[in-house]
């Protein structure tokens, strides 16, 4: 998408469609639409969108009036999802071209929300009914506007991953294209073998990998800033990488089934924040780590009732086999420590308990330190991603004890969401960790008419990690 700023007032700007924002109590009487205000078709209503063809007095050939809601709630999150509806209807319109007459401190949040909608995971689609806005133009600096651009790039890239079927997307093919990323923009790579995690004594994630054909790797993407700030935090980001998740053993009903291509959503958020924050130059050293692997039933695969040591010298009990994410994780946080990370955080698909806590709306988060939690928190609001704070009391580890190991890998039907934070927590140990249990936002399962992006993937929680990183130590 091609992307031009303008300074201009909007009756001199010649473009396809023209969108300006309604607000809630305005009467628009603008462009001709004074009757349709007067009849109640116009109201300000966030979502409500109104095209007017070939406005008196315009140069432009149509105008959108987009409903933006209270003036006093037009944020930066509204502000892009005004944007995602308007490119989206647009589209629809088979429009090419839009311009937003948005007020300039909006643009980074209009360009994001603009190249966002125009994503389409239809990739695989044959035929020539595909339709997509080429260019937008926004009111306000080329900075702010490139700043949008690279965020959404880099959101978006994490929904192109998220969307490729297992068969395209191994184990092995995700680090490709992590390695590909990093080797693009001036990161530090390398990719952990099966030998050398066995070496480490990283049986958890080991185990999980055993009943697939596919090997399974470490992906270790690093960031080191060129001027250092003075805090000396090292921020590890660590996102599960389950390419395809049968549930192994205790296998998965088969409805549904299709979606768990999105079982590596979280590492994909990884290496799209890795990718915004070579480009942006945070003061923060970041390194991501994304242990990938296949779960399968496989003659090898990891039974019920197996014992495994993890890299940190615990022992878990496996009393189910689809909760293997927890396990992969248990080793990359012990590995992410040991590699000197002073915060940490990770995201994952983790549990269904998470959904039935907060539906589709809210990731649930987790932390054993108030700090490190208001502090994502924080970056999560100013990037209108919805986080609710979870429980993680000591006495919920007693959900997890095992007559055998020192570590079941499931607690039981209650609280399921906890028990598996729970989980990881004893391998984050004293370090400052959240952990954002995102099974229920990452994937988009309906598409409906007023949400500013397509059905499949989200791309959560990639622009809070990127702000986390941006505003650390500001």
């Amino acid at each position: 998408m091609r992307i031009t700023t303008e300074s201009k007032p909007i009756e001199q700007i010649a473009t396809a469609a023209l969108v300006v924002p309604v607000f809630e109590g305005a009467k628009e009487t603008r462009f001709g639409a004074g009757d349709l205000a007067d009849s109640g078709e116009i109201t300000g209503k966030s979502g409500e969108l109104t095209l007017l063809h070939h406005p008196a007095g315009m140069a432009a050939q149509r105008v959108l009036l987009a409903g933006a809601g209270r003036p006093d709630q037009f944020d930066s999150a509204a502000a892009r999802k005004l944007a995602g509806l308007a490119v989206r209807f647009l589209k629809g319109k088979a429009v090419k071209e839009v311009c937003f007459a948005t007020d300039p401190s909006q643009a980074e949040a209009v360009v994001e929300g603009a190249i966002l909608a125009n994503f389409d995971p239809d990739r695989y689609r044959t035929g020539n009914d595909k339709t997509s806005v080429e260019a937008i133009t926004v009111v306000g600096s080329p900075e702010a506007a490139d700043r949008g651009r690279l965020i959404a790039e880099a959101q978006n890239l994490t929904r192109e991953l998220v969307n490729e079927p297992a068969n395209r997307l191994s184990p092995r093919q995700l680090a490709s294209a992590a390695m590909k990323v990093a080797a693009a923009h001036g990161l530090e790579s390398e990719v952990l073998e099966k030998a050398q995690m066995e070496q480490l004594g990283m049986g958890a994630l080991l185990g999980v990998a055993q009943g697939s054909a596919e090997p399974p790797c470490l992906i270790v993407i690093r960031y080191r800033p060129a001027n250092p700030g003075s805090s000396g935090a090292h921020l590890g980001l660590v996102g599960k990488g389950v390419t395809f998740d049968t549930g192994g053993i205790s296998i998965k009903p088969a409805e549904g089934m299709e979606k768990m291509k999105y079982d590596m959503a979280g590492g994909a958020s990884m290496i799209g924040a890795m990718q915004a924050i070579a480009q942006l130059k945070p003061a923060i050293s970041v390194t991501a780590f994304i242990p990938a692997v296949e779960n399968m039933p496989g003659s090898r695969a990891q039974r019920p009732g197996d014992i495994v040591t993890t890299m940190s010298g615990k022992t878990v009990e496996v009393i189910n086999t689809d909760a293997e994410g927890r396990l992969i994780l248990a080793d990359a946080l012990t590995y992410a420590r040991r590699q000197e990370c002073t915060h940490l955080v990770d995201a994952a698909t983790l549990t269904g308990a998470i959904v039935v806590a907060l539906g589709h709306l809210n990731v649930g988060l987790f932390s054993n330190n108030d700090a490190m939690r208001d502090r994502v928190l924080a970056a999560a609001r100013a990037e209108g991603d919805r986080m609710w704070p979870m429980p993680l009391e000591d006495d919920y580890k007693d959900y997890l004890k095992s007559a055998f190991a020192d570590l079941a890998n499931v607690g039981g039907r209650w609280g399921g969401a906890v028990t598996a934070a729970m989980f990881l927590k004893e391998f984050a140990e004293d370090t400052p960790w959240v952990h954002l249990d995102i099974a229920g936002t990452a994937w988009i399962d309906d598409e409906k008419p007023k949400s500013p992006l397509a059905k499949g993937p989200s791309g959560v929680p990639v622009r809070t990690l990127v702000r986390l990183a941006m505003d650390w130590g500001r």
